[in-house]
């Protein structure tokens, strides 16, 4: 994994999903990845919108200054970690019209063979979050990709919920759990093995 260039990609409108990306960006560099990007997906609903809810306006002030995704950030990574929050149990438009956008370079096949992973949140237990992952999921089998889940891997899987698709957290306003974190931990440390794993095969032909 040492030789790994990881992005952690996430789009957040009241910060949950910004923590696990920002847990996931710890635990790629405590792992050892060679590179990681911290890139945040660009906030494109409506300013009237956003004004209505001051958990996100807040939040939006206070990442500002985060590195906005491009297409090149795609293209130069070996793996990407996702991390987005369930609109009615699919993706929020922000990640889906960014996914849009990657038509070029799945085109000339640019996306192939990355490894990728998943993360998300809800409001509640049952909110849409296996559905979410399963959605981005989707996306990613089109652009050839390889998906690394979590699965049942490590015993803090089940500690932190139980969903093998990805972590997965019920953002209910009582914070994080520590074992949500050890989770996302497992689930960076599984997607850079494996994206070692690819690189190395890649390169030996």
């Amino acid at each position: 994994m040492k030789d790994v260039k990881l992005a952690i990609i996430y789009y957040s409108a009241t910060g949950t999903n910004y923590q696990l990306a920002r847990w996931a960006e710890k635990a790629a560099k405590d792992a050892g990845a060679a590179e990681v990007k911290f890139l945040k997906i660009e906030e494109t609903a409506p300013k009237e919108a956003i004004a209505q809810n001051k958990d996100w306006q807040a939040h939006v002030e206070a990442t500002k200054d985060v590195q906005k995704v491009s297409l090149n950030d795609l293209e130069w990574a070996d793996a990407i970690i996702f991390s987005a929050p369930t609109r009615y149990g699919n993706l929020p438009s922000q990640v889906s019209s960014f996914f849009d956008t990657t038509g070029g370079l799945w085109f000339q096949g640019k996306l192939a063979n990355k490894v990728v992973s998943a993360m998300t949140s809800a409001q509640n237990p049952h909110g849409g979050q296996e559905t979410t992952i399963l959605s981005l999921y989707k996306t990613m089998h089109h652009w050839g990709a390889i998906v690394a889940a979590p699965s049942y891997t490590d015993p803090v899987l089940f500690e932190a919920g139980g969903n093998p698709y990805g972590v997965s957290v019920t953002a209910n306003g009582e914070g994080l759990k520590d074992n949500t974190r050890k989770a996302v931990n497992h689930q960076v440390k599984r997607t850079l093995t494996i994206a070692g794993w690819v690189k190395k095969g890649m390169s030996q032909g």
